[in-house]
């Protein structure tokens, strides 16, 4: 019997996300998906692997640090660090062998091109040089670094070359050319006899002919260095610590403090070098010794740094290079804006984005805001779209003397300053604005309407697995719950209550609250499991989640696993469990998807003995999520149980197509088709099936 304390049970959480995002670069290698798809999909790669050095191994090297300092070296941390190092090199090697030999030469084919600047024609470089002098050389600014000139700064994920002159006076010197990020990374090249505009009108051509703006730049650098013979100049990028800081105790007026940290990010520690592969190692060491970086922290690159930058090829009118174009349905029982409310009082409504519209959620609270039966409205905020309509129905109901209360999460990473604008924006509108709380972020996704009827005040409430962002509604997959339930309807009134004063509640009818409840009842319900199996047989347990953590929550699942429950995850990103061990987890099967929309749901399914309970909410199994963290998990009416658990999470459990299967060590690999089976890609099944999720409603 394997000792479930041992932990090498658990994979390490940093390995387990390359993992993960080695199946977003994997997507970018899929002949079945579009084009330009793959190219968002590589696009995608790049931006989470910067996160992932701002937010993970800048934490790993604190550690790292720390541990020198006091002269107690952090072994853990380092064997992290190499490991990770490890990983990400073999994955950079795809990564370039990606862009270069794959895509790169696919797009070319269909007339896309992403120019090297020497593979222009001579009349072609002429006219950027044109450009460039005219345009781009008047802002830039080239740092030379002696004894008379300190160390540039430089700002984190900006791209810059290190440029190498051979001074006749005083022999080989370095200097710094940042690329201005004002202009397009990719600048556009008109086709012979089309008109060359000129200023930054250049980033309004929409042909798709290209090159790179750093590769520009380094070819006219004679402009910024007349007189000077240039050796070379060599694109590199920095990626630095994101973590803003916060003293939960020492800041008392946390808007301020949010205010005065937002641009800390750009000024945190380097905590990677990314160089072009033909980078010399003098003009490397320069760098790592002045970011004071080691060398394991150095990454270089036969691929242009940044191909974030990509994303902007997806914009090109290639409809035929795309998926087409998603047109969500709108629920048939909220088609009716100015009925919603009596829709409600028939019964629950789930929906689910982005194969339902998340319009149905902006009509629930623009009509709160219009009815003047409505007395109040309550709502967190965490990440919303820039225009958000959300946000205007809002302040629209405070303008009509409703009572509007909002609970803007300041502390939503990389979301910090768009908050903080709304937070002040809602306030000048006489919204009631809470700013969080100390030491937990607000992470609940709910919105609750008051609304006086005949009968008396009755609750109508939204709860989700996701943002109230219209933007991501479109692309993320969540379920959005509208429930007219006294009891959930009281659970979220008194949930307001404590985040907005100072009530103590800590244990709510049907609710799931972290960090109150939530830890406890899952753990519960999953030993429950292990009792109602062990007694009747047939215990089956299915979770939806983003990322699977907490060692006491996969310590329980091992054993319902050792008890003989069916234990079904789909994990779309870490998962620290190790699936398939025999005598430990044979019964546990950990399937990840990676398709055209993010998976984003939290769903947790327990068979129960026969009374089936499925809960949705906000929450990951993740220390972070059950314990540092205002969350909601919520029950689903009992009507709805049988389509979520054989439709939906059934359907998951099938796909073929898009699903990687989790292995004992961590890896994945492609599900792959048994001979009886017929291949089946659940997001295209759930396209071609919107609908098959609902209910009619019996109520009067």
């Amino acid at each position: 019997m394997p000792d479930l304390s041992d932990p090498r049970l658990y994979l390490d959480r940093e390995y387990s996300w390359l993992q993960f995002n080695k199946r977003v670069l994997e997507e970018a290698f899929d002949e079945r998906s579009p084009l330009l798809e793959r190219v968002k999909f590589l696009s995608i790669f790049g931006s989470n692997l910067d996160e992932f050095f701002m937010v993970r191994v800048s934490g790993v090297q604190k550690r790292i640090v720390e541990g020198a300092k006091q002269d107690r070296p952090d072994e853990l941390a380092l064997e992290q660090l190499r490991a990770v190092r490890e990983e990400l090199l073999r994955q950079l090697v795809s990564h370039d062998k990606c862009w270069n030999e794959v895509l790169q030469p696919a797009l070319r084919e269909k007339d896309v091109h992403v120019f090297n600047y020497f593979e222009l024609s001579s009349k072609e470089r002429e006219k950027l040089r044109d450009y460039f002098e005219n345009n781009i050389f008047p802002v830039l600014t080239p740092l030379g670094f002696d004894a008379g000139h300190p160390f540039p700064h430089i700002s984190n994920l900006s791209l810059n070359l290190a440029v190498l002159i051979d001074d006749p006076d005083y022999g080989e010197r370095f200097a710094r050319v940042k690329i201005p990020p004002l202009f397009p990374r990719l600048i556009p090249v008109p086709k012979e006899g089309e008109e060359w505009p000129t200023g930054r009108k250049l980033d309004e051509l929409k042909e798709g002919r290209f090159v790179w703006l750093e590769q520009l730049i380094a070819a006219n650098l004679d402009f910024l260095f007349p007189g000077q013979h240039i050796l070379g100049a060599y694109p590199f990028r920095i990626t630095r610590d994101a973590d803003l800081g916060f003293d939960e105790d020492g800041d008392k007026d946390l808007l301020t403090a949010v205010q005065q940290r937002i641009g800390r990010n750009y000024f945190g520690s380097a905590i990677r070098l990314e160089t072009d592969y033909t980078m010399p190692e003098r003009v490397s060491d320069i760098l790592l010794e002045n970011l004071e970086l080691t060398p394991s922290l150095m990454f270089r690159l036969a691929a242009p740094l940044g191909l974030s930058s990509l994303m902007k090829l997806t914009k090109l009118d290639c409809p035929e290079l795309k998926y087409e174009p998603l047109e969500p349905r709108k629920h048939p029982q909220l088609a009716d804006k100015e009925n919603i409310f009596s829709a409600l009082r028939k019964g629950d409504v789930l929906l689910y984005h982005p194969y339902d519209s998340f319009e149905s959620v902006i009509d629930f609270v623009e009509h709160a805001a219009d009815d003047p039966d409505v007395l109040a409205i309550k709502m967190t905020l965490y990440r919303v779209d820039d225009n958000s309509r959300i946000i205007q129905a809002l302040m629209k109901a405070a303008d009509r003397n409703k009572q509007v209360a909002v609970l803007v999460e300041l502390k939503a990473r990389f979301d910090e300053e768009n908050n903080v604008g709304w937070a002040k924006e809602l306030e000048r509108k006489n919204v009631h604005v809470a700013h969080g709380l100390p030491r937990l972020k607000i992470h609940s996704k709910m919105c609750l309407v008051v609304r006086a009827e005949k009968e008396g005040i009755r609750y109508y409430a939204h709860l989700g697995t996701g943002n109230y962002n219209a933007v991501t509604a479109k692309l993320y997959t969540d379920f959005g719950y509208l429930t007219s339930d006294s009891f959930i309807g009281k659970d979220v009134s008194d949930l307001f209550n404590a985040l907005t004063g100072y009530s103590r509640k800590d244990h709510y009818t049907k609710l799931l609250v972290a960090p109150q409840t939530l830890r406890h009842q899952i753990l519960e319900r999953i030993r429950r499991e292990i009792d109602l199996h062990e007694k009747e047989g047939n215990g089956h347990i299915i979770f939806k989640m983003n990322s699977l953590v907490d060692y006491q929550c996969i310590l329980e699942l091992y054993r319902a696993s050792r008890a003989g429950v069916k234990v079904d995850l789909q994990v779309r990103g870490i998962c620290c469990l190790r699936p398939g061990i025999c005598g430990l987890s044979e019964n546990i099967r950990v399937t990840s998807i990676v398709g055209r929309f993010l998976e984003h749901p939290r769903v947790y399914y327990f068979r129960n003995g026969g009374d089936e309970e499925i809960f949705m909410g906000s929450a990951d199994l993740m220390p972070r999520n059950l314990d540092n963290r205002v969350e909601v998990v919520f029950p689903i009416a009992k009507e709805y149980i049988p389509l979520i658990r054989d439709v939906v999470l059934g359907t998951h459990l099938k796909d073929n197509i898009k699903a990687r299967l989790v292995l004992p060590n961590g890896r994945s690999e492609r599900v792959y088709m048994q001979p009886e089976e017929e291949e089946l890609d659940s997001q295209i099944w759930m396209l071609e099936h919107r609908g098959c999720w609902d209910i009619k409603p019996e109520k009067g």
